[in-house]
C-alpha cells in the first residue's frame, strides 16, 4: 500500500482536501441527479393521471 497509516491516506499527501471535496462533489451530483428523476418520474405519473381522469388518453 502507497500509504502508512489512514491519516495519511486521508491527507493524501497534503492533496487530501481537494482530493474529498471532489469526492464529494460527485456525490452530490449524483444524489442531486437521482432525486431529479424520482421528482421528474412522480410528476410525469401525476399528469398521466389527471389526463386518465379527464378521459384523454
Amino acid at each position: 500500500m502507497a500509504f502508512e497509516s489512514i491519516a495519511e491516506f486521508i491527507a493524501m499527501g497534503r492533496h487530501g482536501p481537494y482530493v474529498w471535496s471532489c469526492y464529494g462533489f460527485a456525490a452530490a451530483c449524483f444524489a442531486y441527479l437521482g432525486l431529479e428523476d424520482r421528482w421528474r418520474r412522480a410528476a410525469l405519473v401525476k399528469q398521466i393521471q389527471r389526463q386518465r381522469r379527464r378521459g384523454q388518453v
